[in-house]
């Protein structure tokens, strides 16, 4: 019985450690260094569509998280994809998936997501 919890335990660590940790292929960037990158790249918005329209960052594309996968073909794997969703922890994710799913070595994400951001956005 006690080998069944050392197990239960080390599974639930490894899976809060895998949606914490950032991926090596993610560069995490500061609302300073996003700002400087995102317009020569393709800038994705993972949030769903009612975030977007609440406010997004001007020039940002929406794909929200639960899209991604049916619309991977929309995004170039020749040029640096910046993400960004609320908080940080979607762009991490939708970033597991491009890589994986899509082969995209160049990709970004705001630290602290859109709540962290000071810049111009735009609203519907």
């Amino acid at each position: 019985m006690d080998f069944l919890w050392i197990i239960l335990i080390a599974v639930l660590i490894f899976l809060i450690a895998r949606r914490f940790i950032k991926p090596k292929y993610l560069q995490d960037l500061t609302p300073e260094e996003f700002r400087t990158g995102y317009r020569k790249a393709q800038l994705i918005d993972v949030r769903e569509p009612r975030e977007y329209d609440g406010g997004h960052i001007l020039g940002a594309r929406n794909i929200p998280m639960s899209q991604l996968r049916q619309r991977l073909n929309e995004i170039r794997t020749d040029q640096p994809v910046y993400l960004y969703c609320q908080s940080g922890a979607r762009s991490k994710q939708a970033a597991t998936i491009l890589k994986k799913k899509r082969g995209c070595e160049n990709l970004y994400h705001l630290k602290g997501g859109f709540k962290k951001w000071d810049g111009k956005i735009k609203k519907k």
